[in-house]
């Protein structure tokens, strides 16, 4: 008994696996994701814009005509001086939006999916920080266009407005990363909710409404450690009196440190929820 062997051609082909997709574009799909999810919600931005916008009228309303006494700041504008200040406070309230939507992705249990997909998790974390600090950038250029209506006038012309823009964004992505990780680490959209005010009292452990060489005692050494001090000084600088290049690198230099902080944490927070399961 002889076996034959069947010479018919094999037409099963083996599929090619696709190719992963580079964490650069994992982070924008990712980014856009949370910006469409976003959007779809208009209302959540306007509360933080509203309060900016609400304070930055009342500082200018009650303190304008006092520049005119402030050791430092008379001659400049005083609206000049505090604009920085309601910009942080918009930062500070709506750095939750983005992390929000990580609540919600963690309540329904599409987090989890995406844990078993291929997609990095520096783009998980990246999306809503960067989504967050891009949303941060919108309502500060909001802020801006309304304080040039009131009368701003930018030392360093639109080339500084764009850095102030700039500076409230890196400074956004601090913010949002302490948020992602409050999501991350407790799955609750009120915790993550509150913890966006932890951030709240170094806004007045600062040079918030007298320049820095005014203070004293331990306040003046609370707002010298203090990062957002030096954002301060950096928007106020180009807004006040002009390119300084010094003052401007070390507002760049604490948000970075900032970001860089809070990344790490929200990579911790990360580790420690995946390593529940």
């Amino acid at each position: 008994m002889t076996t034959q062997v069947s010479t018919r051609p094999s037409f099963i082909t083996k599929v090619p696996a696709m190719p992963r997709a580079n964490l650069l574009w994992q982070i924008v799909l990712v980014t856009r994701r949370n910006l469409v999810t976003i959007a779809r919600t208009p209302a959540a931005l306007l509360p933080p814009l509203a309060i900016s916008i609400f304070f930055l009228i009342i500082y200018e309303s009650t303190l304008g005509k006092a520049a005119n006494f402030i050791p430092n700041l008379s001659g400049n504008s005083y609206l000049g001086f505090i604009l920085p200040l309601s910009i942080v406070s918009s930062s500070l309230s709506g750095a939750g939006i983005a992390a929000q939507n990580m609540v919600r992705d963690i309540e329904s249990g599409y987090f989890d999916k995406l844990l078993l997909t291929p997609v990095s998790r520096a783009a998980l974390l990246l999306g809503p920080i960067l989504a967050g600090a891009l949303i941060l950038g919108i309502q500060a250029t909001i802020v801006i266009l309304v304080a040039m209506v009131m009368g701003l006038e930018s030392a360093s012309g639109i080339g500084g407005l764009l850095v102030v823009i700039g500076l409230a964004v890196l400074l956004g992505t601090g913010f949002a990363g302490f948020t992602v990780s409050a999501a991350l680490g407790s799955g609750s959209a009120a915790a993550t909710q509150g913890a966006s005010f932890i951030f709240f009292p170094l806004t007045f452990l600062t040079a918030s409404f007298v320049p820095l060489e005014l203070l004293s005692g331990w306040l003046e050494t609370a707002a010298r450690f203090n990062p957002i001090t030096y954002v301060l000084e950096a928007m106020r600088t180009v807004l006040l009196t002009g390119w300084d290049g010094a003052v401007v690198w070390q507002g760049v230099l604490a948000c970075l440190l900032l970001g860089g902080a809070m990344y790490a944490l929200a990579v911790r927070a990360l580790h420690v929820r995946t390593s529940r399961k």
